[in-house]
């Protein structure tokens, strides 16, 4: 599992997302966050993991209970996953009340392993948690934790349009964040390679410097016809597995 999420974690997100098109396993408009979902920390690189997932509250005081007993559940999670854990957050507040966290949680959930955390509310401790160098993608930005509790663990959640469910396999970058099924996710890091060596041809061709249209005509087919049969390819086995 290591060297798979090792191969993923090589590819940029836009790729990863390019190729997992090859296999028309869904629309081409599903399976990602959308533009409100951002990277906190731009030029780190890319995340991979497995979607932990809660839903968090601000804006009211928690009824009962120790407020970070969740805390102790949420990494107990962390181990029904077949790998480092990508922590989710749905915010129930909306419009976010405070943040979801900060450097406390972002040092807890990497001292257990997390490859990082998205939420769809907002963040704080921005300095603090870059240092530590824990990727975190959020909606935006607020100083305070208001009266910050998490509601429920190991849940479907939906954040950035995406349903995302306890052990889903999450790929995030500055690009944003996109999920890659079970599936295909050993084919869609096998592929990466040969997919980026298609789209070469066209970029050889341009860093070359040469203005002739006719030229840039033929290394665009060339590299859509190397993309096409990658694409026959990745599908004929995906069916033959099945």
């Amino acid at each position: 599992m290591t060297d798979l999420l090792d191969r993923l974690r090589r590819f940029d997100t836009p790729t990863i997302a390019n190729v997992i098109e090859l296999f028309e396993v869904r629309p081409r408009t599903e399976g990602y966050m959308d533009s409100r979902i951002r990277a906190c920390f731009p030029e780190m690189p890319p995340m991979v993991g497995y979607a932990s997932t809660a839903t968090i509250r601000c804006a009211f005081p928690r009824r009962d209970g120790d407020v970070y007993r969740s805390l102790d559940d949420q990494l107990q999670a962390f181990g029904s996953l077949p790998g480092p854990a990508v922590v989710v957050f749905q915010d129930l507040d909306d419009p976010s009340a405070a943040a979801t966290f900060g450097e406390i949680m972002c040092t807890t959930y990497q001292a257990f392993g997390a490859a990082g955390l998205i939420t769809s509310g907002t963040a704080r401790d921005l300095d603090q948690v870059r240092r530590i160098g824990f990727p975190a993608f959020s909606a935006g930005i607020n100083c305070s934790h208001g009266y910050s509790h998490v509601v429920d663990v190991h849940v479907p959640v939906r954040v950035g349009g995406l349903a995302v469910h306890p052990g889903m396999l999450l790929h995030g970058d500055a690009n944003g964040v996109t999920s890659i099924p079970d599936e295909i996710a050993a084919d869609v890091a096998g592929a990466a390679d040969e997919y980026v060596a298609a789209e070469g041809v066209i970029l050889d061709f341009l860093k070359a410097g040469s203005k002739d249209v006719a030229g840039f005509s033929a290394a665009r087919n060339e590299a859509q016809s190397r993309m096409k049969t990658l694409s026959e390819r990745v599908r004929m086995r995906g069916r033959a597995s099945g």
